[in-house]
């Protein structure tokens, strides 16, 4: 036992060790103030009530999840932000994995098309939020515009006015500016197959749709697991394209977790409610990351 001891002590107290830890202080420290302590203080922060200044002044416990818990708004927005999640996820995996296939086909053009599909994941989430509030704009915007010049809609609506457009038009920025990134992921997984499995799969008589199957999507699975893991918590936590385009609106239509934490921390000046919504957005997205690592590492062992 002292042997194991102190072979342990001089594994983790040797001069490469300790310099390891002098390398890897700064970056400890830096993980504890802007990660972990702002994590701890939330999860603190939703157990007090707070004043304006967002100072902890009563402890209260879990009333603040109970009264949060009771609005029906809350469960609205939290099932809006799972729609929100599902549907963009989904449609930017369905259309990368197309737009991947097309791309990794041999044709003329192929190498100005892939450096078309990087523009709107290249360009910050802001600036091209900001692109599409224009191009959603009643009067001035170019989709309006379009409809009415070509005569498919006499009276365009107000995309950004009503509840149901307003939230496809955000759902459809989020996709648009999304899809570049699994496209990319998938086209640099493709290319990494051996054509060889293709050409065994030919003269064993497989076709293309079989092959893509049995190949393609097996080869791509870890990638398929990862982007997605990847997209998912992006766009819970996705803020800006929201924010931006409706702020929430039209009364709250569009709200989801994250624009609901501001709305109520910035602009209603009520920490506490912030702090829960915080604290359900966090436990949220641990469930699904353990829910996929659990299944990544459980097939790995097979």
């Amino acid at each position: 036992m002292g042997d194991a001891t102190f072979s342990l002590r001089r594994r983790l107290w040797n001069p490469e060790a300790r310099l390891a830890y002098v390398l890897m202080a700064p970056t400890i420290l830096f993980l504890i103030a802007f990660m972990f302590y702002p994590i701890v203080y939330v999860f603190v922060m939703s157990l007090f009530k707070t004043n304006k200044l967002s100072q902890l002044t009563t402890f209260v416990g879990f009333k603040n999840y109970v009264t949060r818990f009771k609005d029906a708004e809350f469960w609205q927005t939290t099932v809006r932000s799972l729609y929100w999640t599902a549907i963009g996820v989904s449609v930017k995996f369905l259309m990368g994995m197309l737009i991947a296939i097309l791309l990794n086909v041999n044709y003329r053009g192929r190498k100005l098309a892939r450096m078309l599909f990087i523009i709107p994941w290249a360009s910050s989430v802001p600036i091209s939020a900001l692109l599409w509030q224009w191009v959603y704009h009643p009067e001035f915007g170019l989709l309006n515009h379009s409809l009415k010049a070509t005569g498919l809609v006499a009276n365009p609506p107000i995309w950004l006015g009503a509840a149901v457009s307003a939230f496809a038009a955000c759902v459809w920025v989020d996709i648009w500016a999304g899809i570049p990134f699994f496209a990319l992921v998938f086209l640099a997984g493709m290319q990494a197959i051996p054509q060889e499995l293709y050409e065994s799969a030919h003269i064993d008589g497989a076709g293309g749709i079989r092959s893509f199957f049995s190949i393609t999507l097996a080869g791509l699975r870890d990638l398929i697991l990862i982007s997605t893991l990847l997209s998912a918590i992006w766009t819970f936590n996705d803020f800006n394209v929201i924010f931006i385009l409706t702020r929430g609106g039209p009364a709250g239509a569009t709200n989801i977790l994250t624009t609901s934490v501001y709305m109520s921390g910035f602009t209603f000046l009520k920490w506490d409610s912030a702090a829960v919504q915080a604290v359900v957005t966090f436990v949220i997205l641990s469930i699904v990351s353990l829910v996929y690592a659990r299944f990544y590492f459980k097939r790995e062992r097979f």
